[in-house]
């Protein structure tokens, strides 16, 4: 247990010790970042072919992300909603354009064709297969080393994420609707508890939660909390135009964690540059707190 713990906390505390303020190398570690993401999934992908019974497996995982998704999503709506209805935060109306919907749709979904790809070339009977499992530890330890020195060199202070009474909001209605929400999928799915606890522990981080997820219970497991949280973030990017204008802390708490950067644009169009420094805070915190949890669920911590 302690030993998976460290595993996953370690190589992201040490990261986050190191800041980097030169920007050629701040780029080749975000290009790094994004191909170490793509390998993983691709292995993922591969995984997915070697199941037994393939046809009811993949059913099986779209089950599985659909009802929590239903459970976790839906939950998040409807606190936050309420939470914003009754809340006398100032909005603010910044009356901008938005790029395409559709292009920030495929762009998101590019993960998915490297799940793809390894899931085809997983059909065939290859050598490289029986180093998948080693491979993705080792790729996983440096992926969250690199994510805790993207964190630390973009100059955010733990002292500013703690003062943001609103990103903090968010963070924990979000967090505890989104629990609640597991635990519902878990008996729905006939799942232990902790399980539906840490499938819904992704808030979005889609390129986290699946690797951790399929290290600790399988690629089934691994592939719905995937699916499950780029559902999050494709229904946030078509949300955010309709809700923003009138349900602005809604409209941040839906995007998770991915308010820190693919959907802080168009948040900062919506909302105005008042409400950046709440959705970085939010997606700050929820990078941290998410492997955490994550693990912790994973490993009967809790």
């Amino acid at each position: 247990m302690y030993f998976g713990i460290l595993i996953a906390l370690v190589p992201l505390g040490l990261g986050y010790l190191i800041k980097i303020k030169n920007n050629s190398w701040m780029s080749k570690i975000n290009l790094t970042l994004s191909w170490m993401i793509y390998l993983i999934l691709f292995i993922m992908g591969s995984e997915l072919a070697h199941l037994d019974n393939l046809t009811t497996n993949l059913q099986i995982i779209l089950c599985y992300a659909i009802v929590l998704f239903v459970c976790t999503f839906g939950g998040n709506f409807v606190v936050l909603l309420i939470f914003d209805y009754f809340s006398h935060a100032k909005t603010v109306k910044a009356n901008q354009t938005y790029d395409s919907r559709f292009k920030m749709i495929f762009e998101s979904l590019r993960v998915c064709i490297a799940l793809i790809l390894g899931f085809v070339c997983g059909l065939f009977p290859l050598f490289i297969w029986q180093y998948a499992e080693i491979t993705t530890q080792v790729v996983l330890v440096f992926l969250l080393f690199f994510i805790g020195i993207q964190l630390r060199s973009n100059n955010i202070s733990i002292k500013q994420i703690l003062l943001n009474k609103i990103g903090i909001t968010t963070t924990l209605l979000v967090t505890i609707s989104a629990f609640f929400g597991g635990i519902v999928a878990s008996f729905i799915l006939d799942l232990p508890a902790r399980v539906g606890l840490a499938m819904s522990s992704g808030f979005g981080w889609y390129s986290l939660s699946g690797i951790l997820m399929t290290e600790a219970h399988g690629p089934i497991i691994g592939s719905a909390t995937f699916l499950n949280d780029i559902l999050r973030e494709l229904c946030a990017i078509i949300l955010i135009p309709t809700l923003i204008n009138r349900y602005q802390l809604t409209t941040l708490g839906l995007c998770g964690a991915t308010s820190m950067d693919f959907t802080l644009p168009m948040l900062q169009k919506g909302g105005g540059i008042a409400i950046v420094p709440a959705a970085i805070a939010q997606g700050f915190l929820f990078t941290l707190i998410m492997p955490i949890f994550i693990t912790l669920f994973n490993y009967g911590a809790i």
